[in-house]
């Protein structure tokens, strides 16, 4: 578990300390900095992939949320968000890489995840890697400011 699910709960204000898998998927609405973010928190698990291109549908932003302490599982989720960034669908949104769980002793640096992603071959979307903890709530309004600045960057140029 990556925290999605934990990360959408903290940022509507909701209970944490119960969250179950994303069987299929949830849609939350914030408000934010005077913009209206849809959120769709749509579940990992390996029999559930092949419906994600199903939600990519004016989609200005990803953000892929990644276990800074699942070193065994990083080279599946590599090849999962490379994979995930060819859909025509997805060109030009920002991403949005959530470290979380840096709080925890042993994680990964956001460097070691930058490369274990290979962040740097990403040349088809603007992206930032950003630290947070799901739980503690550390540095996802930052990671949302940085959504929606990239985002008006791109969409309001006048």
């Amino acid at each position: 578990m990556a925290g999605k699910t934990t990360i959408v709960k903290r940022i509507m204000g909701e209970d944490v300390t119960t969250v179950s898998p994303t069987l299929g998927f949830n849609i939350k609405t914030i408000d934010y900095d005077g913009y209206k973010l849809n959120i769709w928190d749509v579940g990992g698990q390996k029999s559930l992939r092949s419906y994600w291109r199903n939600y990519f549908e004016h989609t200005d932003s990803l953000i892929w949320v990644v276990d800074a302490t699942d070193r065994l599982r990083i080279d599946l989720c590599r090849e999962e968000l490379h994979g995930l960034l060819q859909e025509e669908r997805l060109s030009g949104a920002s991403l949005l890489v959530f470290a979380n769980k840096t709080d925890i002793g042993g994680c990964m640096t956001g460097d070691e995840l930058s490369q274990a992603l290979r962040l740097d071959q990403i040349r088809t979307h603007r992206w930032n890697i950003l630290g947070c903890s799901a739980i503690t709530g550390e540095n996802l309004n930052e990671g949302l400011a940085w959504v929606v600045e990239d985002a008006k960057a791109r969409l309001f140029l006048y």
